[in-house]
């Protein structure tokens, strides 16, 4: 078997018939087979998904895993040389398995390739080329040059020999060496969802190289999903789980200190943010309290990262995962 294609699907069952199908209509000459992880959806995903497509191994957690735990559990049963992530909403339009095989036949140094990601017109989605370019975001300033400037400074991006190299990849399309997860394990089952990719990357590039090239790309079709959120300014960017996932991710490949730097900023951010906001109203004569809904929603998601702070703190295991009840993004979509 040459690759062992893993999609974790909760709720998106017609979406993963369309990735599926586009799989198979492109995929003429690698050797595949297609494991499709199930997290408690609790609808009509698996007889869908049977009846499009028979030959697709079917896996049921039994509960919301989330993304890591679902993803291992695929890889515990992948017969494949290779193992491919790959998003339920994702399209491929090329031999692009075929490409990331020979590409890793050829350089056995590579540990993993990452897909460039596309909007369904084909034309480019902005993504995250490298673990700088991320960490930037975290940082919420004002758009001014200088600081902008002084944050490249402080956090550069890596330099390799290899142009196509880099220290971070996107989990919604990962061609990894089962090899390479062999010798460092799968993803980290502390994360529910988002930033377990990027400290997967951490480990994996101990014992290979990650690498995007131009041909290997693939259509993410994110932007259409009904879990997207659709309110976003520019303080508040992040939704609340993913927050408390990078936030997990940066305590355990960048340090104590990082972490903590970074909680401060948030606190202080917050208390700023305030400010700025009531000074302005009364500036312009308003009711000083007149539209804090973004001074809120920020203060709300700051407090629910810090549920998880002394967790984070001493990297305690268990699952990061928040509670229903704390999904401020779906309170005030």
């Amino acid at each position: 078997m040459d690759v062992s294609i893993v999609i974790v699907n909760y709720h998106s069952a017609q979406l993963a018939i369309e990735s599926i199908d586009s799989i198979k209509k492109y995929t003429k000459t690698t050797n595949f087979e297609i494991i499709v992880v199930d997290n408690d959806s609790q609808d009509d995903s698996e007889s869908l998904l049977k009846n499009a497509h028979p030959d697709v191994i079917w896996l049921q957690t039994g509960y919301n895993a989330g993304f890591s735990r679902a993803n291992n559990a695929g890889f515990k049963i992948a017969k494949g040389k290779y193992v491919l992530l790959l998003n339920a909403d994702t399209l491929i339009f090329d031999d692009v398995l075929e490409k990331c095989f020979q590409k890793m036949e050829n350089d056995t140094s590579i540990a993993s390739i990452g897909g460039l990601q596309l909007d369904a017109d084909k034309s480019p989605m902005n993504y995250y080329r490298n673990s700088a370019i991320f960490i930037r975001t975290f940082y919420i300033f004002p758009q001014l040059n200088f600081i902008t400037n002084l944050i490249h400074k402080f956090i550069p991006e890596p330099i390799y020999d290899d142009v196509n190299q880099t220290d971070m990849l996107v989990g919604a399309f990962m061609y990894v060496r089962k090899e390479a997860i062999d010798k460092v394990g799968g993803l980290d089952e502390n994360f529910f969802m988002y930033g377990e990719d990027n400290e997967w990357s951490g480990r994996l590039r101990k014992v290979g190289k990650l690498c995007y090239f131009d041909d290997i790309q693939f259509i993410h079709l994110e932007n259409k999903s009904d879990f997207r959120r659709t309110k976003i300014s520019w303080v508040n960017r992040f939704s609340t789980q993913m927050q408390v996932s990078n936030l997990l991710w940066i305590r355990k490949e960048k340090g104590l200190l990082a972490y903590l730097f970074l909680i401060f900023h948030y606190i202080t951010l917050g208390i700023s943010f305030y400010i700025w906001k009531i000074t302005v109203n009364i500036f312009h004569f308003r009711n000083p309290f007149f539209q804090l809904d973004n001074q809120k929603i920020f203060a709300l998601k700051t407090w629910v990262v810090l549920k998880f702070f002394w967790k984070t703190v001493f990297n305690q295991e268990g699952f990061y995962k928040i509670a229903p009840e704390d999904n401020i993004d779906k309170k005030y979509q």
